[in-house]
């Protein structure tokens, strides 16, 4: 049954591809949604799929890419809308 998760990472996580880090993540996980750079600094990730997939991005999110540094995950978990033909990193 898939499952829906908005997530917002704080730290240092513009600049220095952690986009495009979740966006291959994702992608080899077959989940979908986006992520997207927010005006605070922060990084939204709205992903849906299977749970297990999703609990999985959420441990890959918590490392991040090289030269980045996650403070902190806050995660909301909500009912799946399927509304993504995939998934894509937005402006």
């Amino acid at each position: 049954m898939a499952s829906r998760v908005k997530i917002k990472v704080t730290g240092i996580v513009q600049g220095v591809g952690y986009r495009y880090y979740t966006y291959r993540i994702a992608r080899v996980l077959s989940l979908k949604g986006y992520v997207k750079n927010q005006k605070d600094g922060s990084v939204e990730v709205l992903a849906e799929g299977d749970r297990d997939k999703l609990m999985e991005l959420i441990s890959e999110l918590r490392i991040g890419p090289p030269n980045s540094r996650v403070d902190n995950l806050s995660i909301e978990w909500q009912e799946s809308k399927n509304e993504f033909p995939d998934f894509k990193i937005l402006k």
